[in-house]
């Protein structure tokens, strides 16, 4: 694969909702429009582009002699939430920092999941967040639905703080959630919050792992970096933590959480591509650090809201230079251990 990240035919169509920050509160879309999604036809020159890259992400995960891809940060969400999630990175809102950030899979939901599976990726995640009360419980039926008729997606939730929180926290958890995602950025909350306590009680009674971006990048947040997060640690010490982006750019404070806690974890998430190196590069001392905490690095990409092709992820892991043993951990082994996904791939839907 390449060092830099190699360009991507895209669909020239941009979403005309505009002035949101990445979310609504629009009803989900029904489970029979959703199955039906994806039907439009795809250019040529885009269709031979995704097999070419197929090939190469594929390359890599069978030349370190594994079963495929595990990949814990992919986001799927209702499509009318998805346009407006894309839309503001076309509006270049501070939630991006002003940086341009083109998005490269802008396909419908179910040409991403083929794609997905196309790569070799055994199971993805629907990370999707409110940013304002009354949208989590709603999010959380449509991701529900999206697992249902999904099997290799890992069922996926979400909450906020407000009245009720704990029930509906509780109900997913019932149905067989398996991850949770939490986005302190976008929701512009303190995830310290009394009314998030019980929340964080019962994933860590439970030992389901969530996912937070609670890094202050890539612009900071009133209650993003790491002092949030270390006061529901505190409270919650056995929290199964995975925070996004390694952390970025505070990412030494958040290796300092990780090596402190044995529940918590590290989401490789954009971490040293040309895009982040640019706008918050990775200290090189700390590598030997990354290194030792092998085992609790997960896998995760952002797809499909990366301005860069998938496979580009995978390349700025590798120039790391970690060796085969730690990209394995990392690509595969640590999330298929902490999900319990058998030791041999099931066919893919």
């Amino acid at each position: 694969m390449s060092a830099h990240p190699p360009t991507r035919q895209t669909r020239p169509t941009r979403p005309t909702e505009t002035d949101e920050p990445p979310a609504t509160d629009e009803p989900p879309a029904t489970a029979e429009a959703a199955a039906t999604a994806g039907t439009a036809e795809t250019t040529d020159t885009a269709a031979t582009a995704g097999s070419d890259e197929a090939a190469e992400v594929r390359r890599f995960w069978r030349d370190l002699g594994l079963p495929g891809l595990v990949d814990v940060h992919t986001h799927f969400m209702p499509e009318r939430v998805l346009h407006k999630v894309w839309a503001y990175f076309d509006g270049l809102g501070p939630l991006t920092g002003g940086i341009e950030w083109p998005i490269t899979y802008r396909e419908e939901e179910a040409e991403r999941a083929a794609l997905l599976r196309a790569f070799g990726v055994r199971a993805f995640t629907a990370m999707l967040y409110p940013h304002k009360p009354g949208m989590a419980r709603w999010l959380n039926d449509w991701a529900a639905d999206f697992a249902r008729r999904t099997p290799d997606c890992l069922h996926t939730s979400t909450f906020f703080p407000e009245p009720g929180a704990a029930a509906y926290v509780r109900e997913a958890l019932e149905h067989g959630t398996r991850v949770f995602k939490a986005h302190v950025q976008v929701g512009g909350y303190d995830p310290a919050d009394e009314a998030l306590d019980a929340c964080w009680g019962l994933l860590a009674e439970a030992g389901t792992p969530v996912v937070v971006h609670c890094g202050s990048g890539p612009a900071p947040g009133k209650h993003t970096g790491p002092g949030p997060m270390t006061r529901v640690l505190a409270r919650h010490p056995r929290l199964r933590l995975i925070v996004a982006h390694l952390g970025m750019p505070e990412y030494e404070d958040f290796l300092d959480l990780t090596e402190r806690y044995a529940e918590v974890r590290l989401d490789t998430t954009m971490a040293f591509t040309g895009f982040s190196e640019r706008m918050a590069p990775f200290p090189r001392r700390a590598l030997p650090r990354l290194a030792a905490l092998g085992e609790r690095v997960l896998l995760g990409t952002d797809f499909p809201n990366i301005p860069y092709p998938y496979a580009h992820q995978l390349d700025a892991l590798t120039e790391l230079g970690l060796g085969d043993d730690w990209l394995r951990a990392v690509c595969h082994d640590n999330a298929a251990r902490l999900f319990g996904l058998p030791d041999t791939p099931e066919p893919p839907p």
